[in-house]
C-alpha cells in the first residue's frame, strides 16, 4: 500500500475527532472547507482551474461551495469524510499519481487540521512514510522557496543536507522532515525549524518568508 494510503487513514481520524468549523492553517478554511478541498482535488481536479481564473479569495472557492455547505451539517460532514476514506471512484489522474503526487499534500493538510488551534505538537509517524516523505521533499522545496532573495539549504538533525535553492549566501534551515515540509510548503508560523546564515541574509529571507 502506498504511503498516501497510511497518511489518508490518518487523517481520516483526526477528521472524524475534529471539530468542522475549527480553524485550519490555510487562510479562509476551516475543516469543512479543506475536506471539501480533498474531495474535488481528487475526484474533480479541473474544478480548481475557475477558482484560479476567477482569482477566488479563500474561503470563496466556487469549486468547494456545495460540499462545504453539505459539510454544514452532522450528517453531512460525516458523509463527506467517509468519503475521503473510501477515496475517489473509477479513474482519477489525482490518485493515479501515487505517493508522488499525495503524499506531501495529504500530510501538509493533516498537519493543516491538527495544527490550525495551535496547540497540537509533532506526531509519532511510521519511519517508512518518513524515509518517502524525505524523497520527495526537495523537489516541492525547489518550488516553494522559487522566489527566495538568498540560497536554501535544508538540513536534518543529523547533518544530511539538499540545497534547494541556488544563490550566496544562502540560508539554513534545520528541522525533522516533516517541519521542513511544513515550512516549505507555506506553514511558516507552525514548522518547528531553526534558520541560520549571516544576519543580513537570515533577515532577507525571513523578510521574503514572513516567518
Amino acid at each position: 500500500m502506498a504511503w498516501m494510503e497510511t497518511e489518508r487513514e490518518a487523517m481520516v481520524r483526526t477528521l472524524h475527532a475534529a471539530d468542522p468549523q475549527a480553524p485550519t492553517l490555510c487562510e479562509g478554511w476551516n475543516v469543512s472547507r479543506l475536506l471539501a478541498h480533498l474531495i474535488v482535488r481528487e475526484e474533480r481536479p479541473w474544478r480548481m482551474a475557475g477558482d484560479t481564473v476567477r482569482r477566488d479569495k479563500p474561503g470563496q472557492e466556487h469549486s468547494l461551495d456545495p460540499l462545504a455547505a453539505q459539510a454544514g451539517t452532522e450528517t453531512g460532514y460525516r458523509e463527506l469524510v467517509d468519503r475521503f476514506a473510501a477515496g475517489a471512484r473509477g479513474f482519477s489522474p489525482v490518485r493515479w499519481g501515487g505517493d508522488a503526487v499525495n503524499l506531501l499534500e495529504f500530510f501538509v493538510h493533516h498537519e493543516d487540521i491538527r495544527r490550525g488551534t495551535g496547540e497540537a505538537e509533532p506526531r509519532e509517524m511510521p519511519e517508512g512514510e518518513l524515509l518517502e516523505l524525505r524523497r520527495r521533499l526537495p523537489l516541492m522545496a525547489r518550488m516553494g522557496y522559487l522566489r527566495s532573495p538568498v540560497g536554501v539549504v535544508l538540513q536534518l538533525p543529523g547533518g544530511e543536507q539538499a540545497r534547494v535553492r541556488r544563490g550566496d549566501p544562502a540560508v539554513t534551515i534545520t528541522g525533522p522532515v516533516t517541519e521542513l515540509a511544513l515550512h516549505a510548503m507555506g506553514r511558516r508560523s507552525a514548522a518547528q525549524v531553526e534558520i541560520s546564515g549571516a544576519p543580513g541574509c537570515v533577515e532577507q529571507f525571513r523578510s521574503f518568508a514572513g516567518a
